[in-house]
Formats: C-alpha cells, sequence, structure tokens
C-alpha cells in the first residue's frame, strides 16, 4: 500500500444522526479526537460547531431537507445512525423511524461513493424488555418477536441496502440504560438520577428509589455511553464486526439494592427504603424548586423539561424482572472493552460537578 493510499484509508469523514443524544454525542467525540476525520452531526436542533466537529441542522423526515443538507457531503466514509422519534403505538413508532433511516439511506448512497461503513443502534426493545420478563441472558441469535418493531423493520431496510454495496455495517445492542453526559438530551439515567437526588435533599428527603421492591432486587445492566462509542469505532474499522450485531454493556451486572446506597454516598446523600411512585406524576410540579437550585448554585440554566425525562426513569425503574443481554460474541470478535458499572456513575456524577449541572457540594463526604 503506497503512503497515498494508506492517508486514504486512514481518513474519516463520519456523519452521526442523532448527535445531540447521549450516545451520539458520545461518537461525535470520540471520532472527533481521533486524527485526520472530520465529524458532522446531525440534529434537528441547532448547536455550534467547533473544531473538527461541525452541526448541521436538519429535518431527517423531509427528504428534501436531508438532499438539500447532505447532497454536497460527497466524501462521507462513515455514518452513524442514532437517530429517535418517539410515538405512541409501534406501528406509529416503525413508520417514522424508517423513514428517518430511508431518507438518510437514500442521499447517502446517491452522493456519497466513499461510503464504508454504517453502524446502527438499537437496544434492549429487540428482546422485549420493554413487554415484560424475557429470556436473559439475551443472546443476538434469539429469535425475534411478534412485530411491529421498529428496529427489526431498520435491520431489514439497511441489510436489503447492502446486497452490492461497497460498504458494511454493523448494529450494536447496548443493554439496560445508556448512560452519558448530553445537554439538552433528557432521556439520560444519569440526568434522571441526578435532578431526583437534587430536588429530594433540597427537600430535605433521603434518596430513595422509586421502583417496587421486585425492581430494587432484579439483575439490571447499563451501558456507557462512552463504551459505546469505542466499540463504534472498532466496529467501523473491524473486518469481524462487518454485517454482524452484538450485544454492548459495561460487562457487568447489578442490582439497585446494592447500587443505589453507593450512589447516595457519592452523591453525600441518606439513603432510606424504596417507596414506589411515578416520577412522572411527583416531579411535575418540581420545577419551581429545580429552578431555585439553579440559581442558588449558579448551575447552567438547562430547562428542566431538556435537563430530565421523568417518563425514561419511570420506565427504567419498573422492570421487575432481569434485565441481562450476553456480550460473549462481541468479546469472541475483538472489542474486550469493559467498564465498572460503579465507577462508571461516580465519574458521570463527578462530570455533571464540573459543568454545573449538578450543585457542587452533592458528593461524598459532604
Amino acid at each position: 500500500m503506497t503512503t497515498k493510499e494508506k492517508e486514504a484509508k486512514d481518513r474519516r469523514v463520519v456523519i452521526v444522526a442523532g448527535a445531540q443524544g447521549v450516545s451520539g454525542n458520545a461518537v461525535l467525540k470520540q471520532y472527533a479526537a481521533l486524527p485526520g476525520t472530520t465529524v458532522y452531526g446531525l440534529s434537528r436542533r441547532p448547536s455550534e460547531s467547533s473544531g473538527n466537529i461541525h452541526h448541521i441542522s436538519v429535518d431527517l423526515l423531509s427528504p428534501g431537507d436531508v438532499k438539500a443538507k447532505l447532497g454536497q457531503l460527497n466524501e462521507i466514509t462513515h455514518f452513524f445512525f442514532g437517530a429517535y422519534v418517539e410515538k405512541p403505538t409501534a406501528t406509529e413508532k416503525t413508520e417514522v423511524n424508517v423513514t428517518l433511516l430511508r431518507n438518510l439511506l437514500d442521499v447517502l448512497e446517491e452522493n456519497a461513493p466513499a461510503l464504508r461503513h454504517i453502524t446502527l443502534y438499537q437496544g434492549g426493545k429487540a428482546y422485549g424488555s420493554d413487554l415484560g420478563p424475557y429470556k436473559t441472558p439475551a443472546r443476538e441469535d434469539d429469535p425475534r418477536l411478534m412485530p411491529p418493531n421498529f428496529y427489526y423493520d431498520q435491520e431489514d431496510l439497511l441489510r436489503s441496502r447492502q446486497q452490492g454495496s461497497k460498504w458494511n455495517f454493523t448494529i450494536l445492542r447496548p443493554g439496560g440504560a445508556i448512560c452519558g453526559i448530553s445537554l439538552g438530551s433528557p432521556m439520560n439515567l444519569i440526568s434522571v438520577i441526578a435532578v431526583y437526588a437534587a430536588i429530594s435533599r433540597e427537600l430535605g428527603l433521603p434518596l430513595r428509589f422509586p421502583g417496587p421492591e421486585s425492581v430494587y432486587r432484579a439483575l439490571y445492566q447499563v451501558t456507557s455511553a462512552d463504551l459505546l462509542a469505542r466499540a463504534s469505532v472498532w466496529a467501523g474499522e473491524s473486518p469481524a464486526a462487518q454485517n454482524e450485531l452484538f450485544n454492548v454493556t459495561n460487562g457487568d451486572t447489578l442490582r439497585w439494592q446494592h447500587m443505589w446506597p453507593r450512589m447516595a454516598k457519592m452523591l453525600g446523600m441518606e439513603v432510606a427504603d424504596p417507596v414506589p411512585f411515578s416520577l412522572v406524576t411527583y416531579m411535575a410540579d418540581k420545577r419551581p424548586v429545580w429552578d431555585a437550585i439553579v440559581k442558588k448554585e449558579k448551575l447552567q440554566p438547562i430547562p428542566y423539561e431538556q435537563m430530565v425525562s421523568w417518563g425514561y426513569g419511570d420506565f427504567a425503574f419498573r422492570q421487575g424482572f432481569d434485565n441481562v443481554s450476553s456480550t460473549i460474541k462481541v468479546r469472541q470478535a475483538g472489542f474486550h472493552d469493559c467498564f465498572d458499572s460503579e465507577t462508571m456513575f461516580s465519574q458521570f456524577f463527578g462530570k455533571l460537578r464540573e459543568m454545573k449541572l449538578l450543585p457542587a457540594g452533592m458528593r461524598e463526604g459532604s
């Protein structure tokens, strides 16, 4: 291989759909740190560009807008799809989320001849984690469930488009909750726990687990957005990942009954026995409390509804059954990274304090 050929191979031009989400933001930063890489972050909400990261505000549901905004980006080599639109029914979710992917594929296949790899994110809903108890540990070769399921339709679309193409793909299924830091992305368990803890502390309350005893004691797993980003970079370059599907988690499991008291200690709070209640219901009137915390502690003025999704918290804390995926396949393929989940929570809470998204006094020993 000549020097020029090697430089061309090592050069990456990456687009990330859903760039302001927890996973998309982590992938954006992971790729931006690599030499010879230019990154384009796609999102509906505008965001500022900096360095080798360029943000593009685009309506992915509009074929015309996608073509107008991306049609000239003909040097794209890698495409990461983490965009998502919430809808009330499974059928509506499938229709809208398949359309997001199709609109992007249409433009990339026509205008990006250098495209080498596509990474698609799925999740536990592929195994039925949103429906009730499911087979654990979940494996990539487990049979599909009754459709509609937008993950299946997106996967089928991707596989059909890949036939005869120069590019290949990898599907990654993070397990449990994806945890990370992302401004304005409320579907984030780290933000749910942190804001709930801050409000509890302001009201003079201990940190109570807001779910049933069965959830408190069940096995659970989480996936660091940073680890998922590293898996994404690996998938984009590894021959063993081509046209394959992998579960990705931190590599350990937890029970909230053990982790919750440790998190309370990380945040400088007392813990008390679980009391199941709806965060959506009981946190609906707490905006003034949060606003007072922000003012008193001089935190970043992120709007309450953009800081946290209580519905996401209710979903995470209502799964009264084991939520575990096997990660043997991805390890055998060559991705061996792992992350101690207790350390992950501690580091992310520390990052929230550094970013002035959590009171500085909420720390161990305070």
